[in-house]
């Protein structure tokens, strides 16, 4: 799974501000939240990457396929719903840190989806193993 452009640089982002952001409880700033709100990004992306992929190696070529198809489409999906929730605050300084995020809130919550469906029991009717 290629990573977005967003992730690109949002990665880059955390490389920046990590020094100013060693404790993101403390976050006082809007360079301090911005370097936050990447980190927890990067996390929960290197999260949902390891769970698509533990989940992935349990299906078939097909199942495989199919979920790498529904992947791809949710990665558009969450960019694009993303730039659309946080357009309110484009141009200003918070602009990032609503941006960032939203991407790692609905991040997060396809992991919890991923992970649901890898945990689901034999005979139900949307468990695919």
């Amino acid at each position: 799974m290629k990573a977005p452009l967003s992730l690109l640089a949002a990665a880059l982002l955390l490389c920046a501000g990590s020094a100013f952001a060693a404790d993101c409880t403390k976050a006082a700033t809007q360079a301090e939240m911005n370097a936050c709100a990447s980190q927890t990004l990067t996390q929960n992306d290197a999260d949902l990457n390891a769970t698509y992929m533990a989940y992935r190696d349990k299906l078939n070529k097909a199942q495989q396929s199919q979920l790498r198809e529904v992947q791809l489409a949710w990665l558009k999906y969450r960019d694009l719903s993303c730039r659309f929730e946080s357009s309110a605050s484009a141009g200003g300084s918070a602009a990032s840190l609503a941006l960032q995020t939203c991407l790692a809130d609905k991040t997060r919550q396809r992991a919890d989806e991923l992970k649901n469906l890898a945990g689901c029991q034999e005979g139900e009717l949307n468990c695919v193993r």
